[in-house]
């Protein structure tokens, strides 16, 4: 049929958008950014969120679909580039004090987490081909190959299971075709970036057939760090005298910038009844930290003591109040700052600092630490310290898919994955050593998993029957100085998971209306952990030695008696907080679906569904000060009900999809800062409501406007009792009725496309993407200088195609309003700072693309 134009109102009104993208055949590009059928209709988007391959408008699950074509017109290279453009999505390139772009916090409709620490499962699961990784670190894939990438939202522990408790994001590389063929390009921009990548498509021998992709990646930071005015009339202790992870890239160079290769080979034979893929894939990054902007400063606690001590004050004023310097230390800054470096051993080695700035020698002068390291520019810093972030990480998997009969096929997927980083990251923005951290993590999992998947009673009935089996193991050792050494956290922390489930669903339509879902999985699983943190100052010693207590009048060594009587557990151990041994925690967990599905006509499908989903607990491995006991926290569960629709109209010329969700979120494990250590407890419970709606519209030959509308009120409906943080002048606070951190309550995303043909002279595309979303918190506490401001983020690019597709020149741009806003940050009022990252400004690129 003819299709009459749309008004911009009625878009207006409907506006959403799965993707703009469509499934090409196996081993083939799909056209690129080609959304039109032949009849200028929409194409069909297969996808296989349900374990088998189906056009994604019969799966009864809200989910957005981008192939690589789409996501190479909107300036998507990384899953956290998916953010702008899927409802009810936050997805952010590194959390507080990570260190590491390669680090995901990824949120679907209020549920996921913000931390990169070993004992913190993520609450979105993110899947290779089809293989789990386990990791918050390296998550943040680039997406150099990708045939396609899904976002599942709301609760999929049926079939996906551990940890996809807010949803799933499953990224679908490219297979090998069975000719001959090459997909390159390479861009320049902004920053001095340079970008380069391909894959060739190699047939070996008949039905067997090989691809090997690569992708490179250079670009400047954009966060510049300067030399503190007068620094060198002032007297500094170098970094290395200090412990960390590493020492790189001190000085004045720059923060936020890019430098990562990758490279992915696969091996496919194609049978009749039989089809398997080798897969292995590799990725090195060795870059500087994520942009890190300190945003103000306090007087109190470290910092205080700090101030007061090198002044040689016995008390300060704060807030008009009079009291000890260090009253929020427990003890005078002549004890807390006269051995303040090195470990007790040197004991007897390093000198005082308490009241260097009274004694008229001006080569033993000591900066202040305060509000004259906030600069003027967002994109400038006074830091010196270690600016690097080392990350490899990589893994082989063996696919193997044998059809038992017509009706019935067997899956066999394989893995082995592991990941090595280190990351320096200087956090206080000055010169001096008052907030940096350093990580070491390695990492390896091996996963099994089983796939029946069928049909019976002339195709009414499809099933999906596995087993799964997960093991995972691996080391985080953590190193933060604070306040020149003050405490110095050195905290080697080894854990391991074993995991297996079981799980089913079954898809019965009674007739050609309706048809139900029912479907569940059984999770057993045990983790063990073992804590070495502790203070390599000895700061409790020192200031037990300046009290009095007869037990540690003498630290060298630290006596038995005067390890008990500070509260430190281990014999032969007296810096080691945590109590000596191993933990051990079991879950087991079932999670069920029941849905119905409604078919009015072959165009359209009504569902609703109620499932549940659930995230195992662990232990809070970051501590301060010692305790008889390792504490830990219990798992989360979430209960969702949802109702959707998805249509095709219009002689497939409009496309509409839209899903209303209600989740009971319970036992949220949620980072709380107490005194300097972000700790995980179970925050209490949350309510979650909305809707998203996503559209399609091709109202004319060449045009196609795409767009999404997202709406999510996510509110604490109780706080438990240790967890409840009260709101301050500083903090919203964590209370029943506040909102959850990483959850705007609208957003809003609009992609108007334009391809005009231009006949024998090839083609012009031109490509606007337009995303507004609300305010959000970027912390659990609420941090006022944290919040995310509302936002309007607008990208747009123009792309000349040759005659028959062999090559093709893209000039674009994002951020082009330059939208500045914190995507990540940290209240360390303990440590005496808030910081945090900014998001990269407006940039421009330009890309060639080649096919043959």
């Amino acid at each position: 049929m003819k299709f009459a134009p749309v008004s911009v109102g009625a878009l207006a009104i409907a506006l959403a958008s799965p993707a703009m993208a469509q499934q090409a055949p196996q081993g083939q590009a799909a056209p690129q950014a080609e959304a039109q059928s032949g009849n200028g209709g929409i194409q069909e988007i297969v996808v296989t969120a349900q374990k088998r391959a189906e056009n994604v408008q019969d799966v009864p699950i809200a989910i957005s679909a981008f192939t690589a074509a789409a996501l190479q017109e909107r300036a998507v290279t990384s899953v956290s580039s998916l953010s702008n453009i899927a409802p009810n999505v936050t997805l952010d390139a590194g959390t507080p004090f990570s260190g590491s772009s390669q680090v995901l916090a990824a949120y679907i409709r209020g549920i996921g987490a913000n931390d990169f620490a070993f004992n913190i499962d993520p609450g979105v699961g993110i899947y290779l081909d089809g293989v789990y990784l386990a990791r918050s670190v390296g998550a943040n894939q680039d997406l150099p190959d990708v045939e396609r990438v899904e976002v599942l939202k709301g609760p999929q522990g049926t079939l996906f299971g551990r940890n996809t408790i807010g949803g799933a994001i499953s990224i679908v590389t490219h297979d090998p075709g069975d000719t001959f063929r090459f997909v390159g390009s390479a861009m320049t921009g902004s920053y001095s970036l340079f970008s380069a990548k391909g894959t060739v498509d190699m047939p070996l021998a008949d039905k067997l057939s090989s691809s090997l992709s690569f992708a490179i990646t250079k670009r400047d930071g954009y966060l510049h760090r300067i030399p503190y005015p007068g620094a060198n009339n002032y007297a500094f202790d170098p970094i290395t005298s200090l412990k960390a992870a590493g020492y790189g890239n001190q000085g004045y160079g720059t923060e936020g910038g890019d430098n990562t290769w990758n490279l992915r080979g696969k091996i496919r034979y194609n049978g009749a009844t039989f089809r398997a893929t080798l897969t292995g894939d590799y990725s090195r990054t060795d870059t500087s930290q994520i942009a890190n902007k300190v945003i103000t400063t306090f007087p109190a606690v470290f910092a205080g003591t700090y101030n007061c001590a090198i002044a040689g004050n016995p008390t300060t004023t704060v807030g008009g109040v009079t009291g000890p310097c260090d009253s929020f230390i427990g003890g005078p800054p002549s004890a807390a700052y006269l051995y303040r470096r090195g470990g007790l051993n040197s004991i007897l080695d390093l000198p005082a600092i308490y009241g260097v700035n009274t004694d008229n020698n001006p080569d033993n002068n000591r900066l202040p630490y305060d509000n004259r390291f906030v600069t003027n520019n967002i994109d400038t810093s006074y830091a010196n310290g270690n600016n690097f972030n080392k990350l490899k990480q990589g893994g082989a998997a063996l696919t193997l898919d044998f059809d038992l009969s017509d009706t019935a096929s067997i899956k066999s997927i394989t893995a082995y994955r592991e990941l090595h980083w280190v990351v320096g990251m200087d956090l206080d923005g000055s010169p001096l050593n008052f907030l940096h951290t350093s990580f070491s993590m390695n990492q390896k999992q091996f996963s099994q998993e089983l796939q029946l998947t069928g049909t019976a009673v002339d195709k009414k009935l499809k099933y999906v029957l596995g087993a799964y089996y997960f093991t995972e193991s691996g080391d985080l050792h953590d190193y933060v100085t604070f306040a020149e050494g003050l405490l110095q956290v050195d905290g080697p922390n080894n854990l391991s998971t074993k995991n297996y489930a079981f799980y089913g669903q079954v898809d019965y339509a009674l007739s050609d209306l309706i048809a139900f879902t029912v479907g569940g999985r059984y999770t057993h699983e045990k983790k063990e952990f073992e804590g070495f943190q502790s203070d390599a100052n000895g700061l409790n010693y020192k200031l037990a030695n300046y009290f009095g207590d007869p037990n540690c009048a003498s630290l060298n060594p630290i006596s038995d008696a005067c390890r008990v009587d500070n509260g430190f557990p281990n014999a032969g151990q007296p810096l080691r907080y945590y109590v000596a041994g191993v933990q051990h925690k079991t879950f087991s967990n079932f999670s069920p679906k029941i849905g119905v599905q409604l078919h009015p006509t072959q165009d359209i499908m009504v569902y609703a569904s109620w499932s549940k989903g659930y995230k195992t607990g662990g232990w809070t491995t970051r501590l301060s000060n010692p305790l008889p006991y390792a504490p830990g926290f219990g798992p989360e569960k979430a209960e969702t009900w949802e109702a959707g629709i998805k249509s095709e109209l219009l002689d497939r010329h409009l496309q509409i999809n839209g899903a209303v969700f209600l989740t009971n979120y319970n036992g949220i494990q949620l980072n709380f800062q107490q005194g300097v250590s972000p700790t995980i407890q179970n925050a209490g419970d949350a309510r979650i409501k909305g809707f998203e709606v996503e559209l399609v519209a091709a109202p004319a030959r060449g045009l196609t406007v795409t767009g999404s509308l997202g709406y999510t009120d996510a509110k604490y409906t109780s706080v438990d009792g240790p967890a409840q943080v009260a709101p301050s002048a500083l903090q919203a606070g964590v209370f029943a009725g506040a909102t959850l951190p990483k959850t705007p309550k609208w957003k809003f995303n609009v992609s108007p496309r334009y391809q005009a043909d231009l006949g024998s002279h090839g083609s012009l595309v031109f490509l606007g993407d337009v995303t507004f979303t609300s305010m959000m918190k970027n912390d659990t506490e609420g941090t006022f200088l944290l919040d995310r401001q509302h936002t309007t983020v607008l990208n747009g690019s123009v792309t000349y195609r040759a005659p028959g597709g062999s090559w093709e020149l893209t000039a674009g741009g994002t951020n082009l309003t330059n939208e500045r806003y914190l995507t990540t940050g940290q209240a360390q009022l303990a440590g005496g700072q808030i910081y945090g990252t900014y998001s990269r400004p407006a940039e421009w690129y330009a890309r060639v693309g080649v096919k043959f």
